[in-house]
């Protein structure tokens, strides 16, 4: 039998953390596309690529998929239904200068308050017609808890113009307006999401394979990266070929149905995978930890982190470094932001002045700007994936960084010699290559070579 426990650690530490994870509370009616910001601070790989781009919506069925129910929490056997998705891609298309661009429009609905309009202006046109005669990689992108699939629409747009086709998964995280109700949401995303990834990746190669037109027609393949934040990185670590612990505290509290629906061999796509992100991943805190250090290793396909020092929802100093140390399979770098906390990644919102705090808070971060957290994830997911799936290795560079700490790299200027926003390059040995002079702050990067590495012992956690 599945009880509910709320003193049960699992459910402590999410309901404390989940809506931070990619939920929003709102309290106004509206959010507003946040104002452009200026070319110049945007490092090297950040700005938008040359191509056009074009974005449409597909509807996908996945078969078969068991549900967790507050009947069959309580029976321990659940109902099983064919799973019905869309997926938002992005992807180079033929677009004439005068096309109208896309307004990605998402509403919130909250029990209390009225509902919250989220529009983002894009720069994707509609339904554009494909931009033929080259193959590109193929990216799997994949949410947070409660998120949507075009809330990392400035990411997928971005890398569509460097030649990527994106593939947004709209994972349809069930709505929650009480304690019951969100441990069942949050229950169905543990068992959903590396599910949900698995076979919309399936499907999407098959009609690759089978002369599908559109944007899957431009595909290749062999070249297929995967990203994913928060429960989407929770998730993505097991696609790509960890699976889930049966000892886990966290899988065991769930139904029968769902813990055998997890524990299933699920690694049938982790080949395919040449290139994983994690930004900010759920799982690996000690009360929460849902793999053993076995299972990490397991994973093969290179990988680059990206977290915030604070962040107390997924926990940075046992949890994603716990994470990033025992993925000894992988060549492997963590990208930290200094001060920041779980919100490191999404489209920025600006709000109207009469937004309360409580709904920025969950969208914000108390330190770094969510325009430059966008500008300098997509510097470095470019370098990752380029080296990685497009075998620029010049890209590289950017990743191999001089010096750990961004803020002691060197870059002397001369009396009176005027900045100008020039990049590091080849000729600033000392600093990060991509940045300019000053601009480099704030960041640090791990790297850590495929291979053995020593454990960290961490004390028990608390009860």
């Amino acid at each position: 039998m599945y009880k509910i426990n709320l003193k049960n650690t699992l459910w402590v530490l999410v309901i404390v953390g989940a809506v931070g994870a990619g939920a929003v509370i709102a309290a106004g009616n509206q959010a507003l596309a946040a104002p452009a910001t200026p070319a110049d601070e945007t490092p090297e790989l950040g700005r938008p690529g040359t191509l056009s781009v074009g974005t449409s919506v597909a509807h996908f069925t996945l078969p078969r998929r068991a549900k967790i129910t507050i009947v069959g929490a309580v029976t321990g056997r659940l109902p099983i239904a064919d799973r019905h998705l869309d997926v938002r891609f992005w992807y180079p298309a033929t677009v004439l200068p005068a096309a109208p661009r896309i307004t990605y429009r998402h509403n919130v609905t909250t029990k209390d308050k009225p509902d919250f309009a989220i529009n983002i202006q894009g720069v994707a046109a509609e339904n554009a017609s494909p931009l033929l005669g080259q193959k590109y990689p193929l990216v799997i992108l994949s949410h947070g808890y409660a998120s949507w699939a075009s809330h990392f629409s400035n990411l997928a747009e971005n890398l569509a113009s460097k030649g990527y086709v994106v593939a947004s998964i709209e994972h349809e995280d069930a709505t929650f307006d009480s304690v019951t109700s969100f441990q069942m949401s949050f229950a169905n995303v543990m068992l959903d999401r590396a599910q949900d990834q698995r076979q919309i990746l399936a499907q999407i190669l098959q009609q690759n394979a089978s002369g599908q037109t559109g944007a899957i027609s431009l595909i290749d393949p062999e070249k297929i990266g995967l990203i994913g934040y928060s429960m989407g990185g929770f998730g993505a670590l097991t696609t790509a070929g960890a699976p889930y612990d049966a000892t886990s505290k966290s899988i065991k509290q769930l139904p029968g149905d769902a813990q055998r629906a997890m524990l299933t061999d699920s690694g049938d796509m982790a080949p395919r995978i040449k290139a994983l992100v994690l930004l900010a991943p759920w799982g690996g805190q000690p009360n929460n930890r849902s793999w053993s250090v076995s299972d990490l290793a397991k994973i093969t396909a290179p990988v680059l982190m990206i977290s915030g020092n604070q962040d107390d929802v997924v926990d940075y100093n046992h949890g994603v470094s716990w994470i990033f140390d025992n993925l000894t399979g992988s060549d492997r770098k963590l990208l930290t932001y200094r001060d920041a906390r779980h919100n490191i990644a999404g489209n920025p919102v600006a709000f109207d002045p009469s937004t309360d705090f409580s709904t920025l808070e969950f969208f914000a971060e108390p330190v770094w700007r969510t325009e430059r957290l966008n500008q300098i994830n997509q510097h470095f997911i470019t370098a990752f994936l380029d080296t990685n799936l497009k075998g620029d290795a010049t890209k590289a560079n950017f990743l191999n960084v001089p010096i750990v700490v961004a803020a002691d790299g060197t870059w002397p200027s001369a009396l009176g010699e005027q900045l100008g926003g020039k990049f590091a390059g080849d000729l600033q040995a000392n600093y990060w290559r991509g940045f300019q002079r000053r601009w480099a702050m704030g960041l640090e990067i791990r790297a850590a070579p495929k291979g053995p590495a020593q454990i960290k012992i961490e004390p028990p956690a608390q009860p």
